[in-house]
């Protein structure tokens, strides 16, 4: 019996049983284990706080360091170690807000290509199994010629799970160039706001680092609390489009 007859054969009830117990090991784990946690969270802190730590563990890599954080970019969008915030923040820490940019838009769209890749070449035998087709057919609708202005909409939006936008856009319609150029320049206006941040606060000039915070606080709060209203004027934008062609 091959693989795919085997996973065809799989009874469903069986998954839940295992996602059930892998999720309650988990848990447990983290009762366990919280105390390690909370202190592993402290001296994380504690040494991003400290410039001179950070600027000693840095030159540690020499000229590899901007490598070593851009290969740290590509793993979260990839694997999703760490939040993509955090990555952002410490680019522009590390490198200014020029370098972190630029570092952070060159990793980001590189792991973002690979998630896609991922999605393209091998979601299209297994997506297709778990996701209702009318859905994917729906989405896919959705983002061809009229929906790329909505998926530019996607990347910009704050909170939007964008590395899972880009594994399941594998298996849509999109061309690789266009969706190369959408996640490249959809993602630059959120990385360009965490350098700035992680710049500021590595100058130690507060004020504009509470500025630059607080106005992204708002932008992704904003986004969180009506993002169902967003998500339904993209539905009409997309539907204007399609009537004017």
């Amino acid at each position: 019996m091959t693989v795919g007859e085997g996973v065809k054969r799989w009874n469903p009830k069986y998954r839940w049983w295992i996602i059930a117990i892998l999720l309650g090991t988990g848990l447990l784990l983290l009762l366990l284990f919280r105390h390690e946690m909370a202190s592993g969270l402290m001296t994380a802190y504690r040494w991003i706080a400290n410039r001179e730590e950070v600027a000693r563990v840095v030159n540690a890599f020499g000229r590899g360091a901007p490598l070593a954080f851009m290969a740290l970019q590509v793993l979260q969008v990839v694997l999703a170690p760490v939040p993509g915030e955090a990555t952002g923040f410490i680019g522009g820490y590390l490198f200014g807000t020029l370098g972190g940019f630029l570092y952070s838009s060159l990793a980001l769209a590189l792991g973002s290509w690979i998630n896609f890749g991922i999605g393209r070449y091998l979601g299209k035998r297994f997506v297709r199994r778990w996701v209702p087709a009318d859905k994917l057919d729906r989405f896919d609708h959705l983002l061809k010629r009229q929906g790329i202005i909505v998926l530019l909409i996607l990347f910009i939006f704050p909170g939007f799970p964008k590395d899972y936008l880009c594994l399941f856009l594998g298996i849509t319609a999109v061309p690789l160039k266009a969706f190369l150029l959408i996640a490249t320049f959809g993602r630059m206006p959120g990385t360009l706001m965490l350098s700035l941040q992680g710049e500021f606060l590595f100058q130690k000039n507060y004020l504009f680092f509470a500025v630059v915070f607080g106005v992204t606080g708002v932008a992704a709060w904003l986004s969180i609390r009506y993002r169902d209203r967003i998500y339904r004027w993209m539905e009409k934008l997309n539907g204007k489009t399609d009537s004017s062609r």
